[in-house]
């Protein structure tokens, strides 16, 4: 049962697709008050209560003893101590006392305060007084999110070939670079579908264009690809150009449909091109131009897109560059001292996505001004239906993939998710682990981490446990940043061990997509706490390292160094398989805690009594994977 409290005159954020009728929030079943412009609601904690949820966000599966905060925020490194990342996805559920389920359907800054400042209460807090909260109760805590699912839309399903493996860098910046790296992939007989073009495939970073020097005849290179069983997927960011003469920019310009300040003027700040303008994705007819763009590409046979830099991301504003170098300026010859030194520093180090931009940004909803503050944590979710909607009037449903770096719920009936600039670091393979579940809550079942890690130098054995997580994410993604040590399977000595694992993704691919689809279609998730599973199982409701997949299997992937195996528990008798390329061993394991030995070259898979999954012969390619003759893995 879901319940609706409302105050004030909400923003219709489109999350809920269902109708509910209203209460007034002085019937919250909790309490609650104002404070100052804010709505603060808190509700006690029983010491074995366990609180899910909140998407994309640092820290556990248990969300339980941090403060989060729900503001999509552009910040690479994912560390503990960060309370956001790029998405605002505003669901918790509480198991153990009670069970209940709370939706904040409210675009603006939200802190969640799960037993930080007192461990036996949670305590919310809104960043205004227009607001729809959604109360959701049931026997369960999958039966609330399959409750919560059903209210907020069927999630997205991206084409087949888009479970295939993907390789992406900053940057395969020409025709040749591409090449290369299909060529590698294709002579070490490692199955490859996706290449990613990064930023530098455009024409000086300009939206919806190509560098014809780097690309020549860019629409025959694209259906060369195709013929070779290969997707092209190119960035797309928030950002337009300020430049006369290009095309986008100019459109945009003319009819008003760029973000604002107050005074009327379009918002201006730098990102990859330079000074950019921002087209404002809250305005219905603003979606429609910019979704529309992407025909550019589509009509070059491209069918697969990414956005980013889209919550929004702003390395600087003009105003606020223009303030900082007077700052510098009138500094010049001065002996710096401490203070002054440290407060220059400051000044720049502050120009990336300052408050005070945002704050200055303004929107045009409904014909009234709004400020961007309001409605922040819809900005990329907005672009990212731009496109979803375009696509689905021009082509259908489930024809074209499409994820995005920002989000929040209702965008994930138009797109999927990836969860941002990681790093090669070994807790992120973790890290990875945790978010699925929590995204998987909010409708995001199209998911997954850059695996080897964005930033930072990757190691061999780091890639190869981090692919074998990754054999099981909807989105399996290899990416890497510019300056870092090249990290395509080939690349590595005996790049045969890479080919065991990516051959072992394409094994399950019917079983993945088939899942995938179920979990869409009935609103349910694809992966779950082990708690889910096993209420009753003390051992099964602190797991943070395992994860259920769909009905038939556990996962449990080997997240340290140089260790050939890891510790693994058991709610129930399981058969543990070990995957490699198309060997799959297999051996029954009673309940309770074990050590199972996992070679880099392969997949540990748990597979519950009584239950099986198919397996396919691998191909290097999607489309040559045979669906029909499939063994039969129990």
């Amino acid at each position: 049962m879901i319940t609706k409290y409302t105050h004030g005159t909400p923003i219709d954020t489109e999350a809920v697709t269902q109708s509910f009728d209203a209460r007034p929030i002085g019937e919250f079943p909790f309490d609650s008050r104002f404070d100052g412009g804010k709505f603060i609601f808190s509700f006690d904690m029983a010491p074995r209560d366990i609180l899910y949820g909140l998407g994309e966000a640092p820290r556990g599966i248990n969300k339980r003893g941090w403060v989060y905060e729900s503001y999509c925020s552009d910040d690479p490194f994912h560390t503990e101590t960060k309370q956001s990342l790029y998405a605002a996805h505003n669901f918790i559920l509480l198991s153990g006392s009670r069970t209940f389920g709370i939706f904040v359907d409210f675009p603006a800054r939200v802190r969640w305060d799960l037993g930080y400042t007192r461990q036996d209460a949670a305590e919310i807090t809104l960043d205004g007084m227009d607001f729809d909260i959604y109360f959701i109760q049931a026997a369960t805590p999958r039966d609330i999110v399959r409750e919560f699912r059903a209210a907020i839309g069927q999630s997205y399903i991206p084409p087949l070939w888009a479970f295939g493996y993907q390789q992406s860098r900053w940057s395969y910046h020409n025709a040749e670079a591409v090449n290369n790296v299909i060529a590698g992939y294709d002579a070490a007989q490692i199955p490859l579908d996706c290449v990613y073009l990064d930023i530098d495939y455009m024409e000086r970073f300009k939206d919806f264009t190509v560098d014809e020097q780097a690309f020549p005849d860019f629409s025959a290179f694209v259906r060369e690809k195709q013929a070779q069983g290969i997707h092209l997927i190119p960035i797309i960011d928030a950002g337009v150009k300020k430049e006369d003469g290009y095309s986008v920019y100019e459109e945009g310009k003319a009819k008003g449909y760029f973000c604002k300040k107050a005074d009327g003027a379009d918002f201006e700040a730098g990102v990859w091109p330079g000074i950019c303008s921002f087209p404002d994705f809250l305005n219905p007819a603003v979606r429609r131009w910019f979704g529309e763009k992407y025909k550019v590409l589509t009509d070059m046979g491209i069918d697969g897109f990414w956005n980013d830099m889209n919550e929004p991301a702003l390395f600087y504003s003009a105003d606020g560059i223009e303030k900082a170098l007077e700052k510098a300026a009138a500094l010049k010859g001065e002996n710096l001292d401490l203070g002054k030194f440290f407060n220059l520093k400051d000044t720049f180090m502050g120009l990336s996505n300052a408050q005070a931009d945002y704050s200055s940004i303004y929107h045009n909803i409904g014909g009234a001004q709004v400020n961007h503050q309001r409605v922040h944590n819809l900005y990329g979710a907005s672009m990212t239906k731009a496109a979803g909607e375009y696509f689905e009037q021009a082509f259908g449903r489930e024809k074209v993939l499409m994820f995005s770096r920002a989000s929040y719920v209702g965008a994930h009936r138009a797109a999927g998710i990836w969860f941002g600039d990681n790093h090669s670091w070994w807790s992120h393979i973790l890290l990875d682990l945790k978010m699925l579940p929590a995204a998987n809550m909010c409708g995001f079942l199209y998911c997954g981490a850059d695996l080897g890690g964005f930033n930072e130098n990757a190691t061999r054995d780091l890639v190869l446990r981090f692919l074998a997580l990754g054999v099981f994410t909807p989105l399996m993604r290899n990416h890497s940043a510019l300056g870092t040590r090249d990290q395509e399977a080939y690349r590595f000595e005996n790049p045969e061990d890479f080919r065991d694992v990516i051959q072992v993704r394409y094994r399950l691919i019917p079983y993945l997509y088939s899942a995938f689809r179920k979990a869409s279609e009935q609103n349910d998730m694809l992966f779950r706490p082990l708690s889910f599973d096993y209420p009753d199982d003390a051992v099964a409701r602190e797991c943070e390292t395992q994860l259920m997949l769909s009905e038939e299997c556990m996962i449990a992937p080997v997240y340290e160094q140089n260790v050939s195996g890891r510790a693994v528990y058991l709610p129930e008798d399981m058969t543990f398989v070990r995957l490699s390329g198309t060997r799959a061993e297999k051996q029954p394991l009673e309940k309770g805690w074990h050590y199972v030995p996992v070679a880099l070259n392969e997949v540990p898979l748990f597979i519950k009594k009584g239950k099986s999954v198919p397996l396919c012969q691998p191909a290097l390619r999607t489309r040559d994977l045979d669906g029909e003759h499939l063994e039969m893995l129990s």
